[in-house]
């Protein structure tokens, strides 16, 4: 036995109750999980949680631990109980678990994706450990088992503002591993079609099950994550679910508070500048922001653009608006 037993690695007491530990081991994904922790040893760590839970949270599994634990001795055998307590087994996390911290598991894609060699990071620096870790007993965590679980791959992608509003339809290419069964991986051409729900943020991920690289034996495929990159026009920035969008605007709009159309990421709006209006102040537009769960809003910061002067008519339009405003005091 290892020092540390299951139950020290989640923090638990021997007589937790199911929901403690669930309760403890969603605690610890949100901590250690590769995607959010800068800890070094990210992958060991949640590979020896998810081991040890893989283990506790079983009911029959539990009782046979239990009973090992009590007498250490019997039937080990000098091989001990799945390698070491909390080694690297099962390295692919429950999804349903903690996709409420990692993202929703839907597939999102748009026109902007830049899969630029995607699967060359297959077989290199890829999150998630894969199984077969000799001299242990394969029905706990997998050690000694020949059927294990492919890697999960990670990538970003870049997917266009528009699309996240809209919700599109998207078809993208990939270059699939297929594991063969003297062991040799050969590669196979894959149409994916996703669709892309409304509401995705900047940084989020993206699950793809059983896209990523191939298992071992009857092991099932890993799954592909694709890290979301928002693409947008150089006048728009994103800060969470918000937008903010810089329009220009002539100064007799901004001084008589007319009512214009903007082209913006939820549509054309009418929207009307208030009187007296200045450069840098915001229109907010409620719930016009990205269409989260809790959707955003959007600013429109004003820009007031003045008109060039190219002809008599023009300089004489500006001479009598000096002369209209002459006892104006601007502040500099």
């Amino acid at each position: 036995m290892a020092e540390k037993n299951y139950y020290d690695i989640l923090g638990v007491k021997k007589d937790a109750s199911d929901a403690d530990i669930k309760k403890r081991y969603r605690k610890l994904v949100r901590q250690y999980h590769p995607d959010v922790s800068d800890a070094p040893d990210a992958d060991n760590k949640i590979a020896e949680i998810n081991n040890a839970y893989e283990t506790i949270r079983d009911k029959d599994k539990r009782a046979e631990y239990d009973a090992m634990l009590n007498n250490p001795f019997a039937g080990q055998g000098g091989g001990g109980f799945g390698g070491q307590a909390g080694g690297a087994g099962q390295g692919g996390q429950r999804w349903e678990d903690i996709k409420d911290q990692f993202g929703d598991g839907e597939a999102y894609g748009d026109g902007g994706f830049r899969f630029d060699d995607i699967f060359s990071a297959f077989g290199r620096g890829a999150r998630g450990q894969t199984n077969g870790q000799a001299g242990g007993q394969s029905q706990y965590g997998g050690f000694g088992s020949q059927d294990s679980k492919g890697q999960d791959q990670h990538a970003e992608i870049t997917v266009d503002l528009a699309s996240v509003y809209n919700g599109d339809d998207y078809s993208i290419k990939l270059n699939v591993p297929i594991r063969q069964p003297n062991g040799s991986v050969d590669y196979d051409n894959k149409t994916l079609k996703i669709k892309i729900p409304k509401g995705i943020t900047d940084g989020k991920q993206i699950r793809l099950a059983g896209q990523g690289a191939a298992g071992s034996g009857s092991g099932k495929n890993g799954d592909l994550f694709l890290k979301v990159k928002l693409s947008h026009a150089a006048n728009i920035r994103i800060e969470g679910a918000d937008v903010y969008q810089t329009v220009n605007i002539a100064p007799w709009e901004a001084a008589l508070g007319e009512k214009i159309n903007v082209s913006t990421p939820a549509g054309t709006l009418g929207v009307t500048i208030p009187k007296n209006s200045k450069s840098g102040s915001n229109l907010r537009l409620k719930g016009k922001g990205i269409p989260a769960k809790q959707a955003g809003d959007l600013y429109l910061t004003l820009n007031i653009v003045n008109p060039h002067i190219n002809s008599e008519a023009a300089t004489n339009a500006y001479e009598a608006l000096k002369q209209a405003f002459a006892d104006t005091t601007i502040e500099r």
